[in-house]
């Protein structure tokens, strides 16, 4: 009997599609027990689930669907998906999915840089695009569904919209639902926020004729805010400091913000995404490059050299989950400008 179970699982293996181990991030031991789920991502109408396995008792799991193109595979533990994208180079046998327990504690968990990009505009708006940056140096996953991992400030005269989107560490752009809460305009976002680098990305708009004043607040303490503009817009405020400009080659200016609730007033027009219709009104740009978008790594498609529309391109499996998606290069534009440790304080205690 023993030899025949031999055999079947020997004859499993070979005829298995795609096939690894689940393993524990916190622990090293393989996991038992975790949902992987296989996606097809060639599809139009975004990724299909194709197979569903459980990892067994060494946290082994085999998939026998046999699948062409870009697929990816999800494994789900403890109220959390980990995904792991598998490009038509890569290998689909010995595949290792880590995942990671959970906890409504941040632990670890901190925002690193919180940076806000202020663009008015000569038609009469306010464009604001918010990224917080969380780095996880722990081994558990803070999930907390019920009050959010990330709580905002959205200012009244964003009428209560905005767009939220949110990276994983090694994932795909993802959109989420910003949800009320009983404070007066603040909002929560539930998104777990994994072992690494993730950030979520925050896009709104309100009227705004300059000058004009902008008000908004930082919910966390020891987090280093930055406001980010053009050459030619000004932001003068108690509590902010100009600290000069952006890295060679962009038309950026830097300010820091130092208190938890701040009142800038803003004169000038202009832009940093390179939109004709924006920069075509306002102040001076400074003849620098627009800091151009960020595309995921998807098995380096595209040239180098291509432009962000042809590398979209490149790439017309992911169009309906990145387009509309994609936020500004904040992160090396906040290293590269100021120079400073942007070290948050652990656990980014709520104020």
């Amino acid at each position: 009997m023993r030899l025949a179970l031999f055999f079947l699982a020997a004859n499993l293996a070979q005829s298995a599609a795609i096939d690894g181990i689940v393993l524990n991030g916190a622990t090293g031991k393989p996991q038992p027990g975790a949902t992987v789920t296989l996606f097809r991502l060639a599809s139009a109408n975004g990724p299909e689930a194709l197979e569903s396995v459980k990892s067994d008792a060494s946290g082994k799991f085999a998939m026998t669907k046999e699948v062409a193109g870009p697929r990816m595979l999800q494994a789900a533990f403890d109220g959390v998906t980990y995904s792991q994208v598998l490009t038509p180079a890569t290998p689909s046998n010995g595949v290792t999915i880590n995942v990671f327990p959970a906890s409504t504690k941040p632990g670890s968990a901190h925002i690193d840089q919180h940076m806000m990009l202020l663009e008015p505009t000569p038609a009469s708006q306010l464009n604001i695009s918010e990224s917080f940056v969380w780095m996880n140096e722990g081994k558990s996953t803070f999930n907390d569904p019920d009050n959010g991992t990330l709580l905002f400030y959205l200012p009244p005269g964003a009428d209560g919209k905005v767009e939220v989107n949110a990276l994983a560490p090694g994932g795909m752009p993802i959109r989420r639902a910003a949800e009320k809460t009983s404070k007066p305009n603040i909002y929560k976002i539930d998104f777990p926020i994994k072992p690494g680098q993730s950030r979520i990305d925050l896009a709104y708009a309100m009227p705004f004729t300059s000058p004009g004043d902008f008000e908004s607040k930082v919910l966390y303490k020891g987090t280093p805010t930055k406001i980010v503009t053009a050459t030619g817009v000004n932001v003068t405020g108690t509590g902010v400091t100009n600290l000069g400009p952006g890295p060679q080659g962009t038309n950026a200016t830097i300010f820091g913000v130092d208190t938890p609730e701040f009142k800038v007033a803003i004169t000038g027009t202009g832009s940093l995404k390179g939109d004709s219709a924006d920069n075509s009104g306002g102040g001076d740009q400074g003849g620098g490059p627009a800091i151009s978008q960020i595309m995921p790594k998807l098995f380096n498609a595209g040239s180098p050299n291509a432009s962000f529309f042809e590398t979209v391109g490149s790439v017309k499996w992911i169009i309906s989950l990145v387009l509309g998606i994609l936020a500004l290069g904040f992160t090396l534009l906040y290293r590269a400008g100021t120079g400073e440790s942007a070290k948050a304080s652990s656990g980014s205690n709520r104020r």
